[in-house]
């Protein structure tokens, strides 16, 4: 079984930066995608980036150029770097990871549980 377990979330003021963690743990044969989604009151979940186990990444348009997505395939890790954070930004991320678990031979998708991000004005 895969678990992903976030972290780095908290409140910042307007301009600040802030730091996101994901590591995804148990039974894991390899890690394909890695990503982060976020979900505002009110909106629907939106791609925030994502980076492939080659290193290719991908971000959404309203994040483009603020943030960073970067993984460690040693640690299983990826992280989010946010700067120029604004008051729109505020909502729960959600790690994503598609993974081959050690007792498959076939790639699942594995969320974590989130991490509010409030940037305040």
């Amino acid at each position: 079984q895969v678990q992903l377990v976030e972290s780095g979330g908290g409140l910042v003021q307007a301009g600040g930066s802030l730091r996101l963690s994901c590591t995804a743990s148990g039974s894991i044969f390899s890690i394909n995608t890695m990503g982060w989604y976020r979900q505002a009151p009110g909106q629907q979940r939106e791609l925030v980036a994502t980076v492939t186990a080659a290193g290719r990444t991908n971000y959404g348009n309203s994040v483009q150029g603020r943030f960073t997505v970067s993984r460690d395939n040693g640690k299983n890790t990826v992280y989010l770097q946010m700067n120029a954070l604004k008051s729109d930004d505020t909502a729960v991320y959600y790690c994503s990871a598609n993974a081959f678990p050690a007792a498959w031979g076939r790639a699942y998708d594995y969320w974590g549980q989130g991490t509010q991000v409030t940037v305040s004005s």
